[in-house]
């Protein structure tokens, strides 16, 4: 069996360790941050071949797993129920399912705080040499470190992060402070509010301790909204004191004044069941959107997998199926072809194709999204209702829906 190295300890890289550990391999992974990551990121969409990667990687998949619906529905301006469809699904959280990773994987060969600053190669293995010098040897070393990923940059320096035109408001609401009206027409369902030229989703999630239970859970939302790259972002990048934070602002360092208009901003344009949820957020955060698309995968020894290799904007929800779908790819390659260059031939072979079709079907359903104000996408809400954070080829019958418009 092989040594082989992971750089990046979030989901995607601890898919591919914990493959590759069952497979008998010698897993070492390299994860910059000091301590746990638990606790990071918000919801999360499951697909079938999450579930499939989550069962292969050694987890248990049960109704801990997260909050199942039936329903979605699109609220309007009023309130009022504009479209609902049936369209059962588990909604659960990053917190959750890194919980399940870590805690499958040997702790021992987890490496907290080492900060990969490039990586080598030649014919007999591949080497990691971390910022302090500090040198980690495999046969086979596979990049899994982001969208910001070291790796990608070094060895190809063309792909990076393009930014679409609009910002994503996020957030966790708990379920226990919310009004009956809310808990009653939206709580349950994956919900949608659609004002011109912008999007809002969000569903029910655990609550705190990944707790399930009715009264316990929280509600993720997802906010998108237009912001031009010069201005728009870099002011919503800029925290109270003016410090700029141009690869992403903490949750903490959001200015008060942005938050709270937005918060007034929901009043005016979303429904008054999503403008309660956001008000009664404790602490919103942002996320630019960005997609990378890489022209290749395999280096030789060096592979790139994950949001490293593609990153899809969120209106798929297929970040996380993604890197499980890349890490099952790997390691069947590496189980035909053992610890090879050629086994990663083959990963790129099976996955290649597959980043750019997930990228170019996100940026076709977020295109509405990036129109200037004076020359607007036209949009049916019934097709984002349909389309949405549903995969590739799992898209509803169109006959299914039931209009429920006011007169």
């Amino acid at each position: 069996m092989a040594r082989i190295l992971v750089v990046g300890g979030s989901l995607g890289g601890l898919f591919v360790a914990n493959l590759l550990a069952r497979d008998g391999h010698e897993v070492v992974v390299l994860e910059k941050a000091a301590g746990s990551l638990d606790g990071r990121g918000a919801g999360i969409v499951t697909h079938a071949a999450l579930l499939d990667g989550l069962r292969r990687a050694g987890t248990t998949v049960d109704d801990t797993l997260g909050v199942a619906v039936e329903t979605r529905v699109s609220l309007d301006v009023d309130g009022r129920t504009a479209v609902r469809r049936p369209f059962p699904q588990i909604l659960t959280s990053w917190s959750r399912l890194y919980a399940m990773l870590y805690d499958a994987f040997p702790h021992a060969s987890y490496r907290h705080g080492v900060s990969v600053a490039r990586v080598e190669q030649d014919a007999q293995g591949a080497r990691a040499i971390a910022d302090d010098g500090t040198r980690f040897d495999g046969d086979l070393l596979v990049a899994s470190d982001g969208i910001r990923s070291v790796v990608r940059q070094q060895l190809l320096p063309d792909a990076s992060p393009r930014y679409a035109g609009y910002v994503a408001w996020r957030g966790v609401c708990d379920e226990s402070v919310l009004s009956s009206h809310t808990l009653s027409t939206v709580f349950d369902c994956f919900g949608f509010g659609l004002p011109t030229g912008e999007q809002l989703i969000g569903y029910p999630v655990a609550g705190h301790g990944n707790d399930t239970r009715r009264g316990r859970r929280r509600w993720n939302f997802v906010w998108y909204r237009a912001a031009d790259e010069a201005v728009g972002l870099r002011a919503l990048m800029t925290d109270a004191d003016g410090t700029h934070y141009p690869l992403g602002i903490p949750p903490n360092k959001v200015s008060w004044k942005h938050v709270a208009a937005m918060r007034e901003a929901a009043r005016r344009l979303l429904a008054p069941q999503f403008a309660e949820i956001l008000e009664k957020t404790a602490q919103p955060f942002l996320q630019p959107i960005y997609d990378v698309a890489s022209s290749r995968l395999a280096f030789d020894r060096i592979a790139l997998m994950g949001d490293a290799a593609f990153v899809a904007r969120p209106h798929v929800g297929m970040g996380v199926t993604k890197a499980a779908e890349d890490a099952t790819a790997l390691c069947d390659a590496i189980r035909t072809h053992g610890a090879t260059p050629a086994a990663l031939r083959a990963f790129e072979d099976a996955r290649l194709s597959a980043g750019h079709a997930v990228v170019e079907h996100a940026r076709r359903l977020g295109a509405y999204l990036e129109r200037h104000a004076s020359n607007p996408i036209a949009r049916d809400d019934d097709d984002v209702v349909r389309h949405t954070a549903v995969g590739l080829g799992r898209v509803p019958d169109p006959p299914a829906v039931d209009r429920q418009r006011a007169a």
